[in-house]
């Protein structure tokens, strides 16, 4: 006579018992996160590279083995591990910015009174911990540096709402190493500067950076008999006709740079458009997390196999999926003649099931695709009328850097 077999558990129960499971799982995860934030102080102390790939390669094979033992496929065990590492490098990222004591390294182009250099200021005014920033010539020195890790982020200007796209930042953006963080929209209004007592019709020479001179072409093109010449930045410009000292030369730059360098304001808002914008985007090794409840936007860039209509299901797969397209640009491939890039802004996040589902659906139709980031979207803000600094809509999230040509 045998005696009454044990009770299997109850569907209800079992379903508990995961949960419990569950739940000690994410206490083990943001235990790793409070060891990840302790790791990251550490690495400050003793001047450790922040990410060691030779180490995670070694916890990744380590993970392989001991899977292994316990009965686990480690394949599957490994891609889990990778986003457990992706997360606390994020994490790590986070705390690093937030530490009292370690001032965010930002890279900008351009000088002191460039209008990359007001927004930077706009930006990180107030951060806890403080903020270097610091000035490149060119848009690729910019980047380079943070890259090289000598600065932590740069603000990049991307657009203007008169003169269009900035095409040396999407060329930067389609090498690797590169993501975007955040964006930022600061309104430009351009000033004509002069030495002190130089009249606006003595001026036979204008200069300034190339977008500058682009969102002034209606009062350039008014002034009889004045030249344009490029410089590498706005305030650079101003400097410039100080330099000189040529009463004849003036310079098209913020009202700051007007302060900056001792020069006098000719004509005031010579911009084209009165409602002028240029929209930056933070760059940086690593992208920051971006909060998945309030709105965003992701960037993509991507290549197609170069076969009739690719482009056209590409653009389709996210319009039957009602995902919003803000920006559609192209740039040509260097190492491919006649062959293009298409760089993507779309709503949403790039976790969300839509945008999800379209990269799903749109990968057998390139030959290249790479998420460059999703992050809040920001809004154009008035700016000051004052004088000040242009006005800025923040990009809540991640920290920032800056960047710019006077666009």
């Amino acid at each position: 006579m045998t005696g009454p077999s044990p009770q299997t558990p109850g569907l209800d129960e079992l379903r508990a018992a995961i949960e419990e499971v569950d739940r000690r799982l994410l206490d083990c995860i943001l235990e790793r996160k409070r060891l990840s934030e302790l790791v990251a102080s550490a690495k400050i102390q003793t001047a450790t590279p922040f990410r060691d790939r030779l180490r995670e390669d070694e916890v990744l094979r380590r993970i392989r083995a001991m899977a292994a033992e316990v009965g686990l496929d480690p394949h599957p065990v490994e891609h889990l591990f990778r986003l457990v590492i992706e997360m606390s490098i994020t994490q790590q990222l986070a705390h690093l910015r937030d530490l009292a004591t370690t001032p965010l390294r930002v890279a900008y182009q351009g000088v002191e009174g460039s209008f990359s250099h007001l927004t930077a200021q706009k930006r990180y005014a107030g951060r806890s911990g403080g903020v270097l920033l610091t000035g490149y010539e060119t848009f690729r020195q910019a980047a380079t540096s943070v890259r090289e890790g000598v600065n932590d982020v740069a603000l990049l200007p991307i657009e203007n709402s008169t003169a269009g796209s900035i095409n040396e930042t999407y060329d930067l953006l389609a090498e690797d190493g590169l993501a975007i963080n955040a964006e930022v929209i600061s309104e430009i209004s351009h000033c004509l500067l002069g030495l002190p007592g130089a009249s606006l019709d003595g001026v036979r020479l204008v200069i300034s950076h190339p977008q500058a001179l682009a969102q002034c072409e209606r009062f350039l093109t008014g002034l009889e008999g004045v030249r344009t010449q490029t410089e590498f930045d706005t305030a650079g410009a101003a400097r410039r006709v100080r330099e000189l000292g040529d009463p004849s030369v003036a310079a098209i730059a913020s009202e700051r740079a007007a302060t900056v360098f001792g020069l006098e304001i000719l004509v005031s808002s010579i911009q084209t458009q009165m409602s002028n914008y240029t929209r930056f985007v933070e760059i940086a090794t690593e992208a920051a997390a971006c909060p998945p409840d309030q709105p965003c936007k992701t960037s993509l860039v991507l290549a197609t196999g170069h076969h009739p209509g690719d482009l056209g299901e590409v653009l389709r797969q996210f319009s039957s999926r009602r995902v919003n397209l803000t920006k559609l640009e192209s740039r040509p491939v260097p190492e491919a003649p006649f062959r293009y890039r298409f760089y993507l802004d779309v709503e949403g996040h790039a976790s969300s099931e839509t945008v999800r589902e379209a990269l799903f659906a749109i990968e057998p139709l390139t030959r290249e695709l790479r998420i460059l980031g999703t992050y809040p979207q920001a809004t154009p803000a008035a700016s000051s009328a004052d004088g000040k600094p242009p006005g800025v809509e923040l990009a809540a999230g991640p920290t920032p850097a800056a960047a710019d040509p006077q666009v």
